[in-house]
């Protein structure tokens, strides 16, 4: 067997309860004029101002741009970039979701490089690092702390798109639990199910053959050893502690669970990708304004069912590491743990309208970073029955 995998990582991780307390010593190592990415709720959250005085006794001058908005509308961040120029940062600290994270990386590259959002869409468009950037997750879903990615929503495209280099990673990331206590249960199963959905397809992505210098040429190489291993251990933590997390969010086991979870699913799709799942999100997201985790989450058992003649060991080791008797069970299973905690089992749920199948299968097809990406191969007829198939609910006409 040739064992080949690869890792893209933060230089420093820092994953536990209180580790936020240690933002002030690392950022004096890293600039002294910080700013801070965040958005109007958290900008008046007791946790952040105590965020902001420690690194005021540690020396650093902050400012508090508060105007993440979801999905990070690509207009915002090039706002935002051009109004902490005048202050002249040398580091930027995201803190809050994943839309915060994203934003801020976004920041920091506009700071850095210049030019707009548009000028670094697809992969390996970065032309060399950015300044200094920490992330701080209050949520636990995108893996954002730890990926080469940010998200944007383009209304030009009427789609969400993406900026892909290994030089948007964060320099520092630190994932502190207790900072998703007071996370609402409707967000926590969201996030949740998003980070769950991350490392199931990285885990079932397809894999390709490890040539020199593929990590080179592909920000997403597919599925390899060191992947497997976070998707894997990502799944079990999450099998165990995302509906616990839903129904008691005291349980502070659980959010650690949870998170660890959502950051190491991060660490595996950073590198193998995601598939279907995402490509068929964008435009069902752009058509129903329903949140990210919703909709991938709402696709992930009909991906499943699609790629399972192919990915039959994958699904054997997914039920050992969640607890199931066998490979069989894990669809239904998952089918399961996502409906009691409120995940919409179909697109019409969602709110998509029959007449905008077609539509739908159309833009998912022409995603090729995601559809290439997924283990079994999708034609356009394909893809618009599995589209179908995922609007009325019916599995069975998969396979």
């Amino acid at each position: 067997m040739n064992l080949f995998g690869t890792l893209r990582a933060p230089r420093e991780l820092l994953f536990g309860a209180g580790q936020r307390h240690a933002l002030g010593g690392i950022a004096a190592k890293l600039g002294q004029r910080a700013l801070i990415v965040t958005d109007t709720r958290l900008a008046v959250d007791a946790d952040l101002l105590a965020l902001v005085r420690r690194l005021e006794e540690a020396g650093l001058e902050v400012i508090v741009d508060s105007s993440t908005l979801p999905d990070v509308p690509v207009e915002s961040a090039i706002v935002s970039a051009a109004a902490a120029r005048g202050f002249a940062p040398d580091l930027v600290i995201g803190i809050g979701g994943g839309s915060c994270l994203d934003m801020a990386k976004c920041v920091a590259l506009l700071l850095t490089h210049g030019g707009r959002p548009q000028d670094y869409y697809g992969e390996y468009a970065v032309p060399g690092p950015v300044m200094p950037l920490i992330a701080i997750p209050t949520t636990a879903g995108t893996g954002s702390e730890v990926t080469p990615v940010a998200v944007l929503s383009d209304a030009e495209r009427s789609l969400k798109v993406g900026i892909s280099s290994p030089h948007l990673i964060p320099a520092v990331s630190i994932c502190d639990p207790e900072l998703t206590l007071s996370c609402p249960s409707g967000l926590t199963a969201i996030a949740g199910a998003d980070a769950l959905t991350h490392a199931i397809e990285a885990f079932t992505a397809i894999r390709r053959e490890p040539v020199p210098g593929i990590a080179q040429q592909r920000v997403f190489v597919g599925k390899n050893e060191l992947s497997d291993h976070f998707a894997l251990s990502a799944i079990t933590l999450l099998w165990q502690g995302l509906e616990r997390a839903c129904k008691d969010g005291t349980d502070a086991s659980a959010r650690e669970k949870v998170m660890l979870g959502a950051t190491l699913a991060g660490l595996a799709f950073g590198v193998a990708g995601t598939a279907a799942a995402h490509a068929i999100q964008y435009p069902v997201g752009a058509l129903t304004h329903t949140a990210h985790g919703l909709g991938v989450a709402c696709l992930m058992p009909y991906v499943m069912t699609w790629n399972e003649p192919l990915i039959r060991g994958e699904l054997a080791q997914i039920a050992h590491a969640a607890g199931l008797g066998g490979p069989d069970e894990v669809i239904p299973a998952l089918v399961s743990l996502f409906e009691r905690i409120g995940i919409p089992a179909t697109l019409r749920d969602l709110g998509l309208e029959e007449d905008r199948i077609d539509w739908v299968a159309e833009q998912s097809s022409g995603i090729a970073r995601l559809i290439q990406n997924n283990p079994r191969p999708l034609n356009p007829h394909e893809m618009r029955n599995l589209v179908a198939a995922a609007h009325c609910g019916d599995r069975s006409r998969l396979n």
